[in-house]
């Protein structure tokens, strides 16, 4: 496994089910922290992550609490519109966990300041951000660059 990546409360079954894709051809492990917007046999889920689902290493937590108190002594990374370094200018390591906000409202400021936080560059604009599926592939696609493309050819 390269990475883990974190998605916390995810509302849209199409960015779930199209990040659970990316997980798999990128040997990364997906962790989904309930609650969730959406079933996961939701068939909008299926139909975005195609035939992938059973290739999938997932694991769902039932609350952020119980996602760290298994792992919060590893690093983890929190992708966010206010966070501070690029992505590019942090250090990934195989098996760092990276994790994403809601959709529509991010993570509460206790999990900001629990995390360091990363971005991607956007200009400002009246709009808010990158699609959640585009932010995962952007900087899971770095982070692997980082650390030699393990596995993949």
């Amino acid at each position: 496994m390269n990475l883990n990546i974190v998605l916390y409360q995810p509302e849209i079954p199409q960015n779930t089910g199209n990040i659970a894709r990316t997980c798999v051809l990128t040997d990364s492990k997906l962790h989904l922290i309930k609650p969730l917007g959406f079933d996961l046999d939701e068939k909008h889920l299926r139909r975005a992550g195609l035939d992938y689902w059973k290739d999938l290493d997932l694991e769902v937590h039932e609350s952020y609490e119980a996602f760290i108190e298994k792992y919060g002594d590893r690093k983890i990374f929190l992708a966010s519109t206010h966070g501070g370094e690029h992505y590019d200018e942090v250090k990934f390591q195989e098996g760092d966990f990276i994790m994403f906000g809601r959709e529509s409202s991010g993570v509460p400021q206790e999990v900001h300041e629990a995390h360091e936080n990363i971005r991607i560059p956007m200009i400002q604009s009246s709009t808010r951000s990158l699609n959640l599926s585009n932010t995962v592939a952007i900087i899971v696609y770095e982070a692997l660059r980082q650390i030699g493309f393990p596995n993949m050819k």
